[in-house]
């Protein structure tokens, strides 16, 4: 084997000179090209998390019914019966910034595979999006393509789109996110891990041919930043192309080899390909793996070794077969039209201790050697500096919000401050078929939460649910990212309670801008703390996640964005939970949790007064806790409630508009004295439309948690008395007009 000198090769591939020396050093010699294109995209900042493990494990990951947690291709959580839930989130930033419609299509290919590798049928997927705003073709041409890719793979593939979020900010101007979510059912007697092991067994790979799209992907795309467009446009390569039909055959063929018993281990191929799959399941394990590159079935003719090993082709599973088992794993997946060929086998450990990673040439020559375990566990862990914005802790609330504070009149329209906000994200989930399975209870648009029946072909319904939310607010984590991230994670705890449901796992997707810039690490680390610290307070292990950084365009970084995926368990789903729309005419409206003047971090504050509001409202973790117990109860175990919404994002103001947007009834609140309070986003609050107000806030008072009556339901006006008074015809009408407007999409 001859080792790569030239200094420029690999930095070429993204290794710094020191990275470069670490590799050398572990092998002892100069690394083969195929040796280095292998670390280059195995120490990349997307696999190896080489910038955030060192803050990762502060997360909380363990838990009573916690399986499988981060680590492996998704976290695994029992929920009783012998059923598990498998959930993943995962992001597709950067190939959906170049090349929208496969980058969002490939991304929702990805989150299946990291679940279905487990043993669970994937049941649903949800997707937290983030752009520029409308109004900038760019921006549209991202939002279609995106929205257009999510709904072209998952129908396709017959998995529902159930939820997710939407958010526009100029923050994500030229550097769009893309994060999608995973949830799978598996009985637990299937659940496999991905490991090779057992000396003298098969690697197999399945499914698609492996081609030229893709390579590079996680160096080129995921671990740097964007630049000018043109410049974007180039990396269209590295951008994989999905086939959402060889995914169905292959979910299919998977899930009857695990049934039958017929894999030791399985891994999907995702980010590095081949690299990753092969050395990862034989470093698991403690085993070494023999992979013959001119075995592997290619798309296109004269693929090197090293486009072979780093191609990121979609549709491809590694499965470790024993050799008695071949003939079956070949008819099974013969049976589902997919492709299965043996690469390699398993090998025992050298006399290093070390299971190495050998794979051979087009020639059967040695083309590369490496301790499998130095590819997938050796990559360097950097202490990045850390230091907070000039900015944070400065608030200086201005003439803006200290009106907004005040009794009016004010010198703006409380009417577009409630517009700016309110839109109909129906455009976009319109497009997905949420129905497939017909599990969905509460669906996009309906409630806070999805919420599923807890069932799966092969899982029999036994009157239990699911409820599963995806939040983010990186409004609240600009001006504090800890006490943000913290905030999102209440919020999506409460939004599961609303459902019934009582929270058993979450997940995370952390993206950030550029990690050599102290300020992001600051807000990275932060973000950490706060999620951890909310995670603990509520008891909700953090089984799997991910780390999307270099997130910047032309140099600027994004907001902290934390993605916040939480599921929970209904025991008994004998009827659907109540809907955010308004109850019937002359309901009370019933506001649990205390008043708030704070706009700190609010959209208000920000996007109209162009200030930041000062420091986020406080969360008080014993409060939150009593009244999640406390909506939870009464939803699930009274007939009180009609309507119920948390308040969040757009706070008083936009939750009242979407009740009764989502109703078609009007409403008059008379509670609610000056803008501050129409628009403050403090945490730990939820308006509940009821017939019943009295015995409501007799439970209220029992539980410790703050409740008085603030409106009625009735008319066709929205009137929140002195502030805001409009017919409910025209908030219907411009809370649409937005994204419809959208519809009139131009390319870039």
């Amino acid at each position: 084997m001859t080792g790569v000198e030239e200094p420029e090769t690999h930095r070429q591939l993204g290794l710094t000179d020191e990275e470069f020396q670490q590799i050398h050093d572990l092998l002892g010699r100069s690394p083969t090209p195929l040796e280095l294109a292998m670390y280059s995209v195995m120490w990349s900042e997307h696999c190896s998390y080489k910038s955030s493990r060192v803050h990762l494990r502060r997360l909380p990951s363990e838990g009573e019914a916690v399986v499988v947690g981060p680590g492996e291709n998704a976290g695994v959580v029992d929920v009783g019966d012998g059923v598990a839930i498998a959930l993943r989130i995962e992001s597709h930033n950067h190939p959906s910034a170049v090349e929208p419609y496969q980058g969002a299509a490939t991304g929702v290919g990805g989150i299946l595979r990291d679940v279905f590798t487990m043993g669970a049928r994937p049941i649903a997927i949800m997707d937290p999006l983030f752009f520029g705003d409308l109004e900038e073709p760019r921006s549209r041409y991202i939002f279609d393509g995106v929205v257009r890719g999510i709904s072209g793979y998952g129908n396709s593939v017959g998995v529902p789109t159930v939820g997710g979020q939407l958010t526009f900010s100029p923050s994500y101007r030229g550097n769009p996110l893309v994060n999608v979510f995973c949830l799978g059912l598996l009985p637990l007697e299937r659940l496999v891990l991905g490991q090779a092991s057992g000396e003298g067994n098969l690697a197999l790979l399945l499914g698609s041919l492996t081609g030229r799209d893709g390579i590079g992907g996680v160096s080129v795309l995921a671990s740097a930043g964007l630049k000018a467009e043109k410049e974007d446009l180039s990396k269209r390569p590295s951008v994989q192309v999905g086939d959402p039909f060889e995914e169905k055959r292959l979910i299919e063929a998977c899930l009857d080899l695990l049934d039958a018993g017929l894999v030791v281990g399985i891994q999907d191929l995702g980010g590095a390909g081949l690299s990753c799959a092969t050395s990862e399941t034989a470093a698991r394990a403690g085993f070494g793996m023999e992979v013959d590159a001119a075995a592997v079935p290619c798309r296109e003719p004269g693929m090197s070794p090293i486009e072979i090993m780093t191609s990121e082709s979609q549709e491809r599973m590694l499965a470790i077969v024993e050799p008695a088992n071949l003939e079956a794993v070949l008819a099974a997946c013969s049976r589902h039209e997919v492709r299965a060929s043996v690469i390699g086998r398993v090998t025992a450990p050298g006399p290093d201790g070390r299971g190495h990673l050998v794979v051979r040439g087009l020639a059967g020559e040695v083309a590369a050697d490496v301790p499998a375990s130095s590819l997938a566990d050796d990559a360097p862990l950097y202490r990045r500096p850390l230091e907070p914005p000039a900015t944070f802790g400065r608030h200086s609330p201005g003439a803006g919000v200290r009106a907004a504070a005040g009794p009016g009149p004010y010198p703006f329209s409380l009417e577009e401050a409630l517009f700016s906000s309110a839109y109909d994200p129906s455009f976009v989930y319109e497009q997905y078929d949420h129905q497939l399975f017909l599990n969905t209870v509460r669906g996009p648009g309906t409630a806070d939460a999805t919420v599923l029946r807890l069932a799966a072909p092969g899982i029999a319904f036994k009157g239990r649910g699911l409820s599963l939310t995806t939040d983010a607010n990186p409004t609240w984590c600009a001006v504090d990212p800890r006490a943000g991230t913290a905030a999102t994670v209440a919020e999506a705890v409460l939004n599961v309670a609303v459902t019934g449901g009582r929270p058993v796992a979450a997940v995370d997707c952390l993206n950030f801008g550029n990690p050599e810039h102290p300020a992001v690490m600051w807000q990275l680390s932060e973000s950490i703390d706060g999620m951890a610290e909310a995670c603990l307070a509520f008891g909700v292990p953090v089984v799997g996640g991910n780390v999307s950084l270099y997130n910047e365009s032309d140099g600027a970084d994004i907001d902290p964005t934390p993605v916040v995926g939480v599921v929970g368990v209904i025991d008994s789903l004998t009827a659907p939970p109540p809907p955010i729309a308004l109850g019937p005419e002359e309901d009370a409206l019933v506001l649990l949790g205390r008043r708030s003047e704070g706009l700190g971090g609010s959209r208000f504050a920000r996007f109209f007064l162009g200030e930041d509001g000062g420091p986020l409202p406080p969360l008080d973790y014993d409060g939150h806790l009593a009244l999640c117990e406390l909506i939870r109860s009464v939803v699930t175990t009274t007939a009180l409630v009609s309507g119920v919404h948390d308040v969040s994002e757009g706070g008083l103001g936009l939750c009242f508009a979407e009740m009764a947007t989502a109703a078609g009834r009007g409403l008059v609140v008379e509670a609610v004295p000056n803008a501050a309070e129409l628009f403050s986003e403090a945490p730990s609050r939820v308006v509940v439309s009821t017939g019943q107000p009295d015995r409501l806030l007799g439970l209220a008072a029992a539980a410790g948690v703050p409740a008085e009556v603030v409106g009625r339901v009735g008319g066709d006006r929205f009137v929140v008395t002195g502030l805001v008074d409009l017919s409910l015809a025209e908030l219907s009408e411009r809370r649409a007009r937005r994204l419809l407007e959208a519809a009139e999409l131009t390319a870039p």
